[in-house]
């Protein structure tokens, strides 16, 4: 057997990355050529059909997360494990059928256009980029860690400042995708590594199967004498969250984060916008849903599979530790090509996740904060891209440092921490704009900054920064690694069952505490169009 801080052989893996990295690169600069408008740039000149769309949203959906952390977490975790692939994929009937035609209907390039329709300007473009901006940051933050901890397993860079190069250079490579080919160029890297990641998946998962001749009681039988300390709660619900009442109430608030967040992530919101009208919407969330829900029943075999045939003794003893399940397990299956071939893939998705995370966060400050609020709308469109270009060199810095300091944690449960925020401070805004003809500017910007707040700071005062102890082997499973360090007093990992109620109570709240007129002229015609479609060319052409 390898040694456990290397798999597979770094030269073929180094050799099929850089493959794959020259692949989407050309991909990119072939897309930039018709670079030429802010819609082309923003929104990919709104030309993709809806399976086009649909395929890239699943790219940009299925990130790290979903291949790396939800295959790791059901292999330590089973059941338990598996409930992320039902909370990210449930989520999806949230966005089909309340936010999806109705945002494309009403807004340009960003959430805040919706936002915006009816309510002040200034104050809610600037409110909506923040979280648009703190949204991103806790996503960038899981696929950095999934980064570092991938290629260390596969390069047998096990020390901190070589999984931080790692992480460097995947931020320097996203900027160059989002300076280089704009959300076209986006788009496409999305569209290329969804085919791939499904295609690489359904291969793995036949291959697992076949290994049990088609029987998943086999399977799962296997995984469960693999797993001694976790025995037949490996099957059943429990293992993670239902030891005592708080972690019972911390599934509750995860599942909440997962079901509700999807709705209000603003790269995702971003998607709708480069279809030509709202039937475009409506089948890319459709296309999206059926390849999600395939991909999330092939995690269940390749996690299970993972739990039999690798072993969490050695997923945990691996430099990436959980996110390492499905790495481990390629290399069981078909050694170091179908190994290096899988993890170029989640390497591909990565950077086109993050990809599209900065191109959305970029957006929103050039569009929103320089353009509407400082320049007052007095910009042209080439002025805003060039400010978006520098924003994404920003962000990719900003990236680079957090995705250093999250380096090993379970990047499954760092993006439900995004979602927790996307919930809170996007989706009650979001829903009383377009449903609640009272809702005015305040209950906006209590929503949203109630919500972000709140989120941030049970964040920060929780066990995933600190506190946190494995009782068994005295080690600290929080971010801060240090056991000594310990301010938490929030006991839940995600706060999603405080924050997101409390962002809809102060919606609500600051409506009516509110003198401000209703404008009902505004809200009729944002009903309209946003339920029929008319007039949303206009809006879009300007």
């Amino acid at each position: 057997m390898l040694p456990l801080a290397i798999v597979g052989n770094p030269t073929v893996n180094i050799l099929i990355f850089a493959l794959f990295v020259l692949a989407t690169l050309a991909i990119v600069f072939r897309a930039s050529r018709n670079n030429k408008t802010a819609a082309d740039f923003y929104a990919g000149g709104r030309n993709f059909t809806g399976p086009q769309n649909g395929i890239a949203i699943s790219g940009d959906y299925l990130s790290a997360a979903s291949f790396l952390g939800i295959a790791g977490a059901i292999a330590l975790n089973g059941y338990d494990g598996f409930l992320y692939s039902i909370g990210f994929l449930v989520a999806w009937l949230v966005a089909l059928l309340l936010v999806a035609e109705l945002i494309r209907n009403t807004g340009r390039f960003t959430m805040a256009d919706v936002l915006s329709f009816r309510l002040k300007q200034r104050p809610i473009r600037m409110a909506a980029a923040i979280s648009t901006l703190g949204v991103c940051f806790f996503y960038l933050l899981a696929q950095m860690a999934g980064a570092g901890g991938l290629v260390a397993l596969l390069l047998g860079v096990d020390g901190k400042t070589g999984q931080s190069l790692v992480i460097a250079v995947v931020g320097i490579l996203m900027i160059v995708y989002v300076l280089v080919g704009g959300m076209k160029g986006t788009t496409w890297v999305q569209i290329v590594k969804a085919v791939l990641l499904v295609i690489g998946a359904g291969i793995m998962t036949l291959w697992v199967l076949a290994k049990y001749t088609f029987n998943l009681s086999g399977l799962l039988g296997a995984a469960v004498d693999k797993s001694p300390a976790a025995g037949e709660k490996l099957l059943s619900p429990g293992l993670q969250y239902g030891l005592t009442g708080v972690t019972k109430l911390d599934f509750i608030s995860l599942a909440l984060a997962l079901v509700l967040g999807t709705a209000g992530l603003p790269h995702v919101l971003m998607r709708f916008y480069t279809v030509p009208d709202s039937k475009e919407a409506r089948r890319s969330v459709s296309w999206a849903i059926w390849i999600i829900g395939i991909f999330y029943l092939f995690t269940l075999v390749l996690g299970y599979g993972a739990a039999a045939i690798v072993g969490p003794d050695r997923i945990k003893a691996a430099p990436g530790k959980a996110n390492s399940a499905a790495p481990l397990l390629a290399y069981e299956l078909g050694g170091e090509v179908l190994l290096g071939v899988i993890s170029a893939v989640a390497f591909a998705t990565i950077l086109a996740v993050v990809a599209g995370l900065t191109i959305t966060a970029s957006t929103s400050f050039a569009h929103d904060i320089y353009g509407q609020i400082i320049k007052k709308g007095q910009i042209s469109g080439d002025g805003e891209v060039r400010v978006a270009r520098l924003t994404a060199v920003v962000i990719g810095l900003v990236a680079i440092i957090g995705g250093i300091f999250a380096n090993g944690q379970n990047i499954a449960f760092l993006v439900a921490l995004a979602f927790a925020v996307a919930a809170s401070a996007n989706l009650p805004t979001i829903l009383y704009s377009l449903f609640w003809r009272r809702f005015n500017t305040r209950g906006a910007l209590w929503s949203i900054y109630g919500g972000l707040a709140t989120t941030i700071i049970l964040i920060v005062f929780s066990p995933v920064v600190s506190g946190k102890v494995d009782a068994k082997t005295g080690k600290s499973l929080s971010m801060i690694t240090d056991t000594g360090v310990d301010f938490h007093w929030f006991p839940l990992d995600n706060p999603g069952i405080i924050s997101i109620p409390l962002a809809f109570l102060l919606g609500w709240l600051g409506t009516i505490t509110s003198k401000e007129p209703v404008d009902v002229d505004k809200f009729a015609e944002m009903e309209v169009r946003s339920l029929t479609g008319a007039g949303a060319e206009k809006a879009v052409s300007h």
